[in-house]
């Protein structure tokens, strides 16, 4: 069995989705396995890692809407060294991944046709989160 790893850094831009997708292609294809599996593993805890709607981008606005109201900020959380969105984001990132795994074949991810790979900020200020990216086969 063959390993491939990398370590990607993403810039967030405050509460936002960032389609890596083609970033996880791009590491897949650099690997030369054709068949296996691709683990990614967001090394954060107020960020999360998600396989959602690559088409639409109302479904974003609508799960991060919805998110808001299910962990609203500017509650009494006991923890807020970071501010008013740090607790809130932990709890964001517990309801979500910070993992996922996807096949590979041919040499391809094996993601549905509306499937993008996302990393979910759940913080208001910009970030720079690690991704690793584990391939095997």
């Amino acid at each position: 069995m063959t390993h491939y790893q990398k370590l990607l850094r993403i810039s967030t831009t405050g509460k936002s989705f960032q389609n890596i997708t083609s970033k996880i292609t791009a590491i897949v294809a650099e690997s030369g396995i054709k068949t296996g599996l691709c683990t990614l593993f967001l090394r954060h805890t107020s960020a999360s890692l998600v396989i959602q709607e690559n088409a639409d981008p109302d479904v974003l606005i609508d799960l991060e809407n919805f998110m808001a109201k299910l962990v609203p900020e500017g509650r009494d959380y006991i923890h807020d060294a970071e501010g008013a969105d740090d607790m809130p984001g932990h709890i964001r990132t517990v309801l979500t991944h910070t993992s996922e795994n996807i096949p590979i074949n041919n040499g391809h991810l094996v993601l549905g046709t509306w499937q993008g790979i996302y990393i979910w900020e759940h913080r208001q200020h910009n970030h720079t989160r690690e991704l690793i990216v584990h391939i095997s086969g």
